[in-house]
């Protein structure tokens, strides 16, 4: 069977084969979202990794169920402050030029797109907006407020209007775009797996082993309550998402650092609208956001090929499953998206049926109190007693998580510069603020 006909469980069995050959360097990746695959991705093109020494480990049964293939895929350019600028214009550059180098439009649906903020007529001029989406789920329109400009801006076609609303484009040309991160993910795995990486999953890391010089030398994984195995693991990068903080907390109990990751679980839906045509897609797609509507702020992103993701409706305090298949979709959420989708996508007066409803999820977004993603080294004498590392670049634990809402705008751009970081590499951002 060919890659191209295998689905991510046929992947896994087909590339989970353990070596036990000794590896002077090796690296375990312990999560296999956008960010762990970018930088498996780019380690492996760096070309000082062995492809076959990487070892991507997820736990979930199933592959990208969380943020990585539920997320929205929209991606900025300059839309972050000043502890993420650099890097967002890294990674929106890198998605822009693996499109173009691997036909992103067709493989993961990337396209040039066009920010919109709306009001509707009813709402409150100071409903919520901008820094504050991230706590009581207003809207990111505010973010890019320095680009925004008010004239005969229309929006989308497929947007229903009402009188009174104020739409206006909040972006500056080539500096959004949007692709499917779920696709995206799947490309992402099958060239590593392509390049020779080996993906174990689902299993977890359940405990460290050490060489006689008393240093970090492999990972003991479990496949479900089966028996456990090793894996060489020299160096270990810790990319679980929301699950970051667990996982590390699993692996140096003894450990006095607690990784600052929390989650913000967050419902959407995917739907078609009658009243999205194909000739919409000739300029690219749109990301529209919203003030406060029914108390939140949706957020509604077009994608290649006519779906359009609804989302916005936030929950800071739902509780993390053990991983992300075992996540629970809130019917109820679904009902208020639905009742957005109705309100700003279907014709006047239609029925919810009138929208084919394609996806409902669920998913957990990887945050900070600093609102910033964590991309670091951590020190030795932060792991707890007895634990000892290689140096780098030959050893290390390292940690890339918390992105909040831009985790696939970022991702790449994190998976370049984690991959640097690992090799001792002098880096393409600046992400000197993002330590721990």
């Amino acid at each position: 069977m060919s890659l191209a006909n295998m689905d991510n469980n046929d992947l896994a069995r087909a590339f989970s084969t353990v070596t036990n050959a000794a590896e002077e360097r090796s690296t375990v990746i312990l999560g296999a979202g956008i960010i762990g695959l970018s930088t498996a991705y780019y380690l492996c093109l760096g070309g000082n990794t062995r492809p076959d020494t990487v070892h991507l480990v997820e736990a979930a049964d199933e592959m990208f169920a969380s943020a990585s293939g539920r997320a929205a895929g929209f991606l900025a350019k300059d839309w972050f402050g000043q502890a993420t600028a650099s890097l967002g214009a890294l990674a929106f550059d890198l998605h822009k030029e693996l499109a173009e180098k691997h036909n992103g439009k067709k493989e993961w649906g990337y396209s040039p797109s066009t920010g919109t903020s709306l009001a509707e007529g009813s709402a409150p001029k100071d409903a919520p907006r901008g820094d504050d989406w991230l706590r009581t789920g207003g809207s990111r329109a505010e973010v890019a407020g320095t680009h925004s400009f008010s004239g005969d801006a229309v929006g989308p076609a497929w947007l229903t209007r009402r009188k009174g609303d104020r739409i206006e484009v909040i972006s500056e040309d080539a500096t959004v775009a949007q692709v499917d991160p779920l696709r995206l993910c799947r490309w992402l795995l099958k060239e590593c797996l392509r390049m020779g990486v080996r993906l174990h999953q689902p299993a977890r890391a359940v405990k460290l082993s050490r060489d006689q010089r008393g240093e970090m030398s492999a990972v003991r994984l479990r496949h479900g309550s089966g028996a456990g195995f090793r894996i060489p693991c020299t160096r270990l990068l810790i990319t679980a998402g929301a699950w970051s903080g667990r996982v590390f907390g699993e692996l140096f109990p003894d450990s006095a650092l607690e990784l600052p990751v929390g989650r913000l679980a967050g419902h959407s839906i995917v739907v078609k609208s009658p009243q999205w045509q194909a000739e919409h897609e000739v300029v690219g797609c749109h990301a529209v956001f919203t003030t406060q509507m029914d108390g939140f702020s949706p957020e509604v992103f077009s994608r290649v090929g006519g779906e359009i993701y609804v989302a916005g409706l936030n929950d800071p305090g739902l509780e993390l499953p053990e991983t992300a298949t075992e996540a629970k979709v809130d019917g109820k959420c679904i009902d208020e998206l639905k009742a957005v989708a109705k309100r700003m996508l279907g014709r006047d007066g239609t029925d919810i049926s009138d929208l084919e409803v394609v996806k409902e999820g669920l998913c957990f977004r990887p945050t900070t109190h600093k609102g910033t993603p964590l991309i670091a080294h951590i020190p030795d004498d932060e792991l707890g007693p007895g634990i000892e590392t290689k140096m780098p670049p030959d050893g290390g634990v390292f940690v890339a998580a918390g992105h909040g809402p831009w985790g696939i705008s970022q991702s790449l751009g994190t998976g370049k510069v984690m991959a640097e970081i690992l090799e001792g590499q002098e880096l393409s951002a600046d992400v000197r603020r993002l330590g721990l």
